[in-house]
């Protein structure tokens, strides 16, 4: 049987109460996922999971699921598996080809979830003091965790600050050119893989745009897109309709063009004036 945590916060201790803003009684982040909450229709894929990832990479550190699986809201045909893997060194291409293959059996395996996504970094990265505010309250807040020493222990708690804000998301408009240019050539089955992508980036831009006037924390997207037309009422229904396609893509290419021809450009200047420029990456 997988591993079993109850649920906690993020960093140590904590009281285990949470309000309807994700914050615990200190005003901290909670840790938003728990492996009691998966589903039994779920279960098995993450016991498949665990199976494969110990058995591949003995270079691992830790594994951890993360997304809608371990929240305990996704819908069997529909949720994707999420997964970050930390290394204990720098991850090869070797280490991506054994993700890859691990993806492949898993969704040709499980009709119940729609394609795995597995992501590779070191230990060292995650906990790095340029990750500190990115890959690091990822891991602390974001992640569930599922094989190995949690790094959440060596991790500071976090709030819903403007420095958080600009540091998990203040890089969109480096995005959008890339974006663009796959839209172009794309066809149907690529235009509803990146709607998709775009989507969910925009609706996370869009909430830790206002997350610090909130003051709270959710992954949730119809909440997140909800939460930011309180602050920017006139955009709202386009963020209603990224909410959408980020669960249900399209191969529309209006919608994708009204995401990364207007709606993007719009967010990412008005995130750079709100919160700043993101710190460059080494």
């Amino acid at each position: 049987m997988y591993l079993r945590h109850a649920p906690r916060l993020c960093g140590t201790g904590h009281s285990d109460r949470v309000d309807d803003r994700g914050l615990a009684a200190d005003g901290t982040i909670a840790r938003e996922g728990s492996l009691e909450r998966i589903s039994a229709e779920f279960a098995p894929v993450v016991e498949a999971l665990r199976v494969h990832v110990a058995g591949t990479f003995a270079r691992l550190h830790s594994a951890y699921l993360y997304g809608s699986i371990p929240r305990g809201t996704a819908v069997p045909g529909v949720s994707d598996l999420d997964v970050l893997l930390a290394l204990h060194d720098e991850p090869t291409d070797a280490d991506r080809a054994d993700a890859r293959r691990i993806e492949g059996a898993l969704d040709r395996e499980f009709p119940q979830i729609n394609g795995v996504g597995i992501q590779l970094a070191s230990a060292r990265t995650l906990l790095s003091d340029a990750e500190r505010h990115d890959g690091g309250f990822f891991v602390a807040c974001l992640c569930t965790p599922l094989l190995g020493d949690d790094l959440a222990e060596h991790l500071p708690r976090y709030r819903p600050t403007s420095l958080l804000a600009r540091e998990t998301n203040g890089d969109l408009g480096t995005l959008l050119p890339g974006w663009r240019e796959r839209a172009q050539t794309a066809r149907d089955h690529e235009r509803r893989t990146l709607s998709r992508s775009v989507a969910r980036r925009l609706v996370r831009t869009g909430f830790t745009l206002v997350m610090p006037r909130w003051g709270g924390w959710t992954s949730d997207l119809a909440r997140s897109a909800e939460l930011f037309g309180r602050y920017y009422p006139e955009r709202l229904e386009q963020m209603r309709t990224a909410a959408q396609t980020a669960r249900e893509p399209t191969a529309d290419p209006a919608i994708l063009a009204m995401l990364i021809d207007d709606l993007g450009p719009w967010l990412a200047a008005e995130y750079t004036a709100t919160h700043g420029e993101r710190a460059p990456r080494p």
